[in-house]
């Protein structure tokens, strides 16, 4: 019998990052566009080979914005990502069967 190699496993990352704040409704915190922003991911999904997120904008440098949308992100552009303990519910404008993601999603907050 041996000991376990105690270092942690656990992904860690942008991607593992929004993966985990979509399944627990979690708001993020990122630079984008050097913007500081509070997003609700709703979906994370494929694009040219690229990574995307599918996220309301909560804030944006501290204001919220005027209507509520559904922005796309490309993932390596959101800079100093983080999870926050800011809960959200999915958004209305959020639509599931979107053809600009709907077809690559590789995960998406649950109706």
């Amino acid at each position: 019998m041996y000991l376990a190699d105690s270092n942690d496993s656990t992904p860690t990352g942008p991607a593992p990052t929004v993966f985990e704040a979509i399944v627990r409704r979690l708001c993020v915190t990122a630079t984008y566009n050097r913007m500081s922003v509070l997003l609700a991911p709703h979906v994370i999904f494929m694009k040219n080979d690229a990574v995307y997120v599918g996220a309301v904008t909560i804030e944006r440098e501290g204001q919220s914005p005027r209507e509520a949308k559904v922005g796309l992100f490309k993932l390596d552009g959101l800079v100093d990502l983080k999870l926050t303990d800011r809960a959200f519910f999915v958004d209305p404008v959020f639509d599931r069967r979107d053809e600009r993601y709907a077809a690559s999603a590789l995960m998406m907050v649950d109706a």
